[in-house]
């Protein structure tokens, strides 16, 4: 899938998604800016740096993993991040040093010594990581990371991703929408090659929901209690979502965006209604999603 006039800024220490379905454009995108694909139309700058006019030292300053992992399968792990570092043109007294280094930051330690052919697929992507953190680069490009992994392997790729946060730029792609809302700062949702969003995952359940919902769970008559919650500022509408005994649960709708729990509670301190339950709703990135890729046109 070819991208159209696409348009992004990834700042500093930001881990930034890149969530769109499969062929939406993601690793398109990828290959352009890590110098594998040149575009034909437009330009880029990574590390401050024209990606046309300084392709091999845009490179330098990138670690990338593609969402294919290349390796050797008849290396060991050591000889694997040997042979990488070479290929990097990485100083030899430094090799021994940054190898120990992604070893530990990775939890390779316990494989070092296998083929890589003996790795799980966990292991492997973790080799991928090393590989691509070994010449200590300060982006890191990742194309679908944890695609193929368990969960359990999932998650410890994840909080190895936060923790190389701490000192490199991650953009990277996914089409796994929880990886994208618990590792993300921001996202951005490409979709037939365009960026159709860019935000916060709560910045985007914002926007989607064009404003806010409350659930409140009252021990009240609902008549009474609908007509006096409807009089409160900020509230657009409110419905009766179910009734039990003398029980009644509200939809509070605010289109503003309206945060009114507090004076949904004074309301019913005042009039003596027990409140069983108050919830504020919030929609969720797969909502977002679905509401962004669906039914667009091409």
């Amino acid at each position: 899938m070819a991208v159209d006039h696409v348009s992004l800024t990834v700042q500093p220490g930001e881990i930034v998604g890149l969530l769109g379905p499969n062929g939406a454009g993601k690793t398109t995108l990828l290959k352009m800016l890590t110098g594998y694909l040149p575009p034909t139309e437009g330009t880029a700058r990574v590390a401050n740096l024209e990606i046309l006019d300084n392709s091999l030292e845009v490179r330098r300053r990138i670690g990338y993993l593609p969402e294919t992992n290349p390796l050797y399968e008849d290396l060991a792990v050591y000889e694997s991040l040997e042979w990488t570092a070479r290929l990097r043109g990485m100083n030899p007294a430094s090799h021994p040093p940054a190898i120990r280094h992604v070893i530990e930051v990775c939890g390779l330690a316990g494989v070092v010594g296998k083929d890589v052919a003996h790795l799980s697929k966990g292991y492997r992507q973790r080799l991928g990581l090393a590989q691509a953190i070994l010449h200590d680069p300060e982006i890191l490009i990742l194309d679908e990371p944890t695609s193929g992994l368990d969960p359990n392997q999932q998650q410890e790729v994840r909080q190895l991703i936060q923790t190389l946060k701490q000192k490199k730029t991650v953009l990277l792609s996914t089409h796994i929408l929880p990886e994208a809302q618990s590792s993300c700062d921001r996202v951005l949702i490409i979709h037939h090659g365009k960026i159709v969003a860019d935000g916060t995952p709560q910045a985007l359940g914002q926007q989607a929901a064009r404003g806010s919902r409350l659930l409140v769970e009252l021990k009240a008559p609902a008549p009474a209690a609908g007509q006096a919650l409807a009089q409160l500022s900020g509230v657009d509408r409110v419905a009766v979502q179910k009734a039990y005994d003398s029980c009644v649960v509200f939809i509070l709708e605010s289109a503003g965006g309206a945060d009114v729990r507090e004076a949904v509670f004074e309301l019913a301190v005042q009039r003596r209604w027990p409140i069983l339950g108050m919830t504020q709703e919030t929609i969720s990135l797969e909502e977002v999603f679905r509401q962004l890729t669906m039914g667009m046109p091409s």
